[in-house]
């Protein structure tokens, strides 16, 4: 499995026009709802916030992973933004999140679910791969980053 099957260049703003955490969630969602993957865009906000509610997905250095596996979902696809200003997104290290990877999923996918969050969460480990993402330039640059990474 690969991180490249689920995100795509519809997927990916490379210029989040956020600054809070419930409007950067937002942004995305509508991002996936626009390229057809969302089935309920209401339903899944909900899912995602009470996601949240359980401990914030902003997990430090500049990265937050909001998800959710929910029937308001398609198949299992990842969104990602960028916001070269920063989000305050309630991070476990109290600081702005520049990289936002929203993994969503439909209930019964939940092995794929765990896997694409265990990867992502394993290569956004490195600084070097963070600050590839940050200078990339275009949203097939991005998948670019990721697919090399992977490999």
């Amino acid at each position: 499995m690969e991180l490249t099957e689920f995100i795509f260049p519809k997927l990916i703003k490379l210029e989040l026009e956020a600054t809070r955490k419930v409007e950067a969630i937002k942004e995305l969602i509508g991002v996936l709802d626009g390229a057809g993957y969302i089935t309920d865009g209401e339903s899944f906000l909900k899912s995602v916030l009470e996601r949240e509610k359980v401990g914030s997905t902003g997990i430090g250095k500049g990265i937050a992973i909001p998800h959710s596996r929910t029937n308001a979902i398609r198949e299992v696809v990842v969104a990602f933004g960028r916001s070269k200003k920063g989000i305050e997104f309630d991070a476990l290290d109290n600081k702005p999140v520049f990289l936002i990877f929203m993994i969503a999923s439909p209930v019964e996918s939940g092995g794929l679910y765990l896997k694409a969050l265990a990867r992502l969460s394993r290569l956004l480990r490195y600084p070097d791969f963070r600050n590839e993402l940050m200078e990339a330039t275009t949203a097939e640059e991005v998948i670019k980053i990721i697919s090399s990474e992977e490999k």
